[in-house]
């Protein structure tokens, strides 16, 4: 019997809802073509939800996303004037409170180029960035680093926020054991996973990036990165310091198989490398823990594209195929995987054909459109 599987849906804000509309439509083509069995149960949430309701979300949203859902879908979040009390961005607590309360430690973003895809650089690298030589993945520690709330103000006399009554903020960075350790094994077991090393020479490889000329939290995090590494000999080890990092990504994507960072160096690499894959709308991330896992584009809600169908839903599509092969091998599931694959095939075909890209690929094909296209090919697969 097949087995059943429940998706906790989250649409957010904007452009988060457009776009997660065709990521259910792409799974309910794969759902139809390899007889896989997904339970929706979607929650309104984020910014606009605020703003209307004064919550991010419904209080049974997140003991359902930790206690029935089998994965998790997100859209994106954030609106204008959304704020608060606190300052912070009305939906983002449902992110950090995802990634924290299910202790999802592993932000896990591929960084793939499909054929027929464009750039907004310039031609001088296209020889570079050839879809042969850009297939890579990062993966950045999610649940310390800068993002964890060792932070605070110190202000005398009146006032909220930053109001020129501030004098002092103070952001602390933490770097624990547990956290370099268990985020480089994620490293170290994707790169066996995935088995076919860097584009440049098939050698399965963790970079390490860093600071440890500098940082102590980054002297700690290469320490047990290098500890890690002794349990897999098969793998090559290196290292980059985060600032040469951007430049040689860049430069020489072909010589990346699989990279590990911290919170905030990771975020940082990580949206610079969307741009080799063609933007953010081409990008998908997943956050993996042990138990759970929530998948999203990294694009935002983008308000000013909102409710016009404009947005490229592929990043979307690309998070529900990481979803399915999450799945697939969490629960030993060859179905999922192969539906997972079968997304993969239908993106690639959508883009190399040329016909139903939005106007961040060159197109001029609404969301749906898009969308559309992707799930016709995956029934097609």
């Amino acid at each position: 019997m097949t087995k059943a599987y429940k998706i906790a849906m989250l649409p957010g804000d904007g452009v988060g809802k457009e776009v997660l509309a065709e990521g259910r439509r792409v799974l309910d083509a794969a759902s139809e073509r390899f007889g896989l069995h997904l339970q929706y149960q979607e929650y309104a949430c984020g910014g606009e939800y605020y703003l209307k309701t004064g919550k991010e979300w419904e209080p049974e949203a997140f003991p359902y996303c930790r206690d029935e859902a089998d994965a998790i879908l997100l859209g994106a979040v954030g609106w204008p004037g959304a704020n608060l009390p606190s300052g912070d961005i009305a939906g983002a607590g449902i992110v950090f409170g995802l990634r924290f309360g299910l202790d999802l430690y592993a932000n896990v973003r591929p960084t793939k180029l499909y054929p027929g895809v464009k750039h907004k650089i310039g031609n001088a690298f296209m020889d570079v960035w050839k879809p042969q030589n850009v297939d890579f993945v990062i993966i950045r520690e999610n649940t310390e680093g800068l993002y964890t709330p060792a932070r605070g103000w110190l202000k005398r006399g009146y006032g909220e926020g930053l109001d020129g009554l501030a004098e002092v903020a103070t952001d602390t960075n933490i770097i624990t054991r547990k956290g370099a350790e268990r985020v480089s094994r994620k490293a170290f077991e994707l790169s066996m996973q995935r088995g076919k090393g860097a584009p440049k020479d098939g050698k399965k490889r963790v970079t390490c990036i860093d600071k440890a000329n500098v940082l102590r939290g980054s002297q700690l995090f290469r320490a047990v990165y290098d500890e890690v590494a002794k349990g897999f000999p098969q793998v090559e080890k290196d290292y980059a310091y985060v600032d040469a990092f951007t430049q040689w990504i860049v430069r020489n994507p072909e010589g990346y198989d699989v990279c590990v960072a911290s919170n905030m160096l990771g975020d940082i690499v990580t949206d610079l490398a969307a741009v080799l894959q063609g933007g953010m709308g081409m990008a998908a991330s997943g956050n993996v823990g042990d138990r759970h896992a929530m998948f999203e584009p990294i694009h935002g809600s983008a308000p000013k594209h909102a409710g016009q169908s404009v947005s490229n839903p592929i990043a979307t599509v690309g998070a529900a195929q990481m979803m399915l092969e999450w799945l697939g091998h969490k629960h030993h599931d060859r179905k999922m995987l192969d539906a997972a694959s079968a997304l993969d095939r239908a993106v690639a075909h959508v883009v190399a054909e040329g016909k139903a890209l939005t106007y961040d690929l060159g197109g001029s094909a609404k969301t749906h459109e898009c969308g559309e296209a992707i799930a016709r090919a995956v029934k097609a697969a």
